[in-house]
């Protein structure tokens, strides 16, 4: 059984019990210089007394009292012993608590070093992308030198019926995936209306395995992109079995690897595979039934089947105009999809609808300034070239090298003037007879406006330069196909970037200039507009 005082003295804390031992202490302290006190008065009177028996009953006492203290003693021995504990134990707590601090310090620099090999990753992975980038923009470039030239000398009527050649889908279609833009991007994903109507949202997992294996069929590393792309997909039928949205996304990422290795029948297999998955599941009128539709029609189109294509492209754009409404950015990538099938069947007409009606959804939806109208410009410039519309088309390439002006450097005036205007002024101050070769005025750093992260705009110049070549304009079409060239070598030269190269170098002659006219009239080319049509 417990008595009141000792469940009172479990209940005391560490400060509490040695503060109350220190005052026990105090006072067997005091007890114990008591006893010393009569056991010292009782001697004397030991010494005092006879020996009878009343000395002998002071000896007693005396002893009793010996017992006493040495009781007292004792007492103050423990009470020591415990205050010597508590310290020990305080100490104890102190050297615990460092260690918690050195433990939270450690996690901490843990942490960082998490943190600083994440964006070493990310460094990496950018640095990879660029190269990607930079061998997609090779392979680009050694396609424009096969492109069909235009003879001077051919009149606009015989050129058109002699460009039989279809553009090519391999560069109008680029490899990006629509799988990509439903999961990633933020307010014009299909996907995101989809998960607004509670629809089938792609998962994370599949998004990161999608993002791995473009990054290594980027790299040519089919061996593992590949075997990758089955293995999940063998998990995936395993466990959802094989009508489940996850499988058919699973679908469409590897017949992305197929089509990329020119595997386009079995390519063709698993996206109509992915189709019927999709239909059944998601409903005929789904953005994900969309995304696929407008994967087959493009693989289609790589294999030459344009009007089997075409179709298909329609039905993508019925559905992301249902679900996504008629002025979307999802639309309007759509319509140039469907703009470059109808451009390989000479339906110029159509072409040119689906062109304008792109362009004004991206002007009214994202702005004059969007990568995304100077793309779509240019594609529809392609076009009038097709058609021997060269007015049109000039204007066109003009319009996107003035709007890139104005959102470098201000409004156009007449100290700040767009770079096809110095080029005409150039060519009209060439044809001048008094002309006695003094160098042409600089124009300041304009280039800089067009490095090669703005691709649009240096195929502009070029497409425009081949346009002033074909009419004669030598001098103008020089100094934007050199502008051409200097912006890209400044924006592929961390060197240079931060320096004004001159397009025309001091001191340089109309003489000088004419020596390399004869050999380019016979090397005019227009590159086609393939910027515009990049996927959702």
């Amino acid at each position: 059984m417990m008595y009141p005082r000792e469940e009172k003295l479990d209940k005391l804390s560490q400060e509490e019990i040695i503060s109350n031992t220190k005052l026990v202490v105090q006072g067997l302290e005091a007890l114990r210089n008591e006893h010393n006190s009569i056991l010292h008065s009782l001697l004397e009177t030991i010494k005092c007394l006879k020996k009878d028996e009343e000395a002998n009953l002071v000896h007693e006492k005396s002893g009793l009292l010996r017992k006493s203290v040495e009781m007292i003693e004792l007492g103050l021995g423990e009470a020591q012993l415990m205050m010597a504990l508590s310290n020990h134990l305080t100490a104890v707590e102190s050297e615990k608590q460092k260690l918690r601090a050195q433990v939270r310090r450690l996690c901490q620099e843990n942490q960082w070093l998490r943190d600083e090999l994440a964006n070493t990753q990310q460094k990496l992975q950018h640095s990879e992308q660029n190269v990607a980038q930079l061998e997609e923009e090779k392979k680009h470039l050694e396609f424009m030198n096969q492109l069909k030239k235009y003879d001077e000398d051919v009149s606009p009527t015989e050129e058109k019926e002699g460009d039989s050649n279809k553009d090519n889908l391999d560069e109008l279609f680029p490899n990006e995936e629509e799988e990509s833009g439903q999961g990633m991007s933020h307010q014009h994903s299909s996907a995101a209306a989809a998960a607004q109507q509670g629809g089938y949202e792609i998962p994370a997992r599949l998004r990161t395995l999608h993002n791995l294996v473009i990054q290594y069929a980027s790299q040519g590393r089919y061996e593992v992109a590949v075997p990758l792309c089955k293995q999940a997909l063998e998990d995936l039928e395993k466990t959802s079995g094989h009508d489940h949205p996850d499988v058919a996304t699973m679908l469409n990422i590897l017949a992305l690897v197929y089509r990329d290795q020119n595997k386009y029948k079995e390519a063709a297999h698993l996206l109509n595979d992915a189709l019927s998955i999709r239909e059944k599941t998601l409903g005929k009128d789904h953005p994900a039934v969309a995304a696929t539709l407008n994967n087959l029609a493009v693989l289609y189109g790589k294999r030459g089947k344009y009007k089997e294509a075409e179709p298909l492209c329609k039905r993508a754009l019925e559905i992301r105009e249902k679900v996504l409404g008629k002025d979307h950015p999802d639309v309007a990538k759509q319509l140039n999809n469907l703009a470059l099938l109808c451009q390989n069947q000479g339906k110029y007409d159509e072409v040119e609808y689906y062109y304008c009606r792109a362009l004004e959804i991206y002007q009214a939806r994202l702005g004059p300034d969007d990568p995304n109208v100077a793309k779509t410009k240019n594609n529809l410039a392609s076009c009038y070239l097709k058609q021997a519309k060269y007015k049109a088309a000039e204007q066109l390439y003009k319009d996107i090298l003035t709007q890139a002006h104005v959102k470098e450097f201000g409004s156009v005036d007449d100290d700040h003037k767009p770079i096809w205007m110095h080029a005409e002024e150039r060519e009209e101050m060439s044809k001048t007879p008094n002309n006695d070769g003094t160098p042409y005025s600089e124009y300041g750093g304009w280039y800089k406006a067009c490095r090669v992260n703005s691709p649009t705009v240096n195929t502009t110049l070029r497409n425009l330069g081949a346009l002033y070549r074909r009419q004669g304009k030598l001098e103008a079409a020089e100094t934007l196909e050199e502008c051409a060239i200097r912006s890209r070598k400044q924006g592929l030269d961390p060197v240079n970037q931060t320096k004004v190269a001159q397009l025309l170098k001091d001191g340089e002659t109309q003489e000088q200039r004419k020596k390399g006219r004869d050999s380019a009239r016979s090397s005019v080319k227009y590159e086609s507009g393939t910027e515009g049509t990049e996927e959702a």
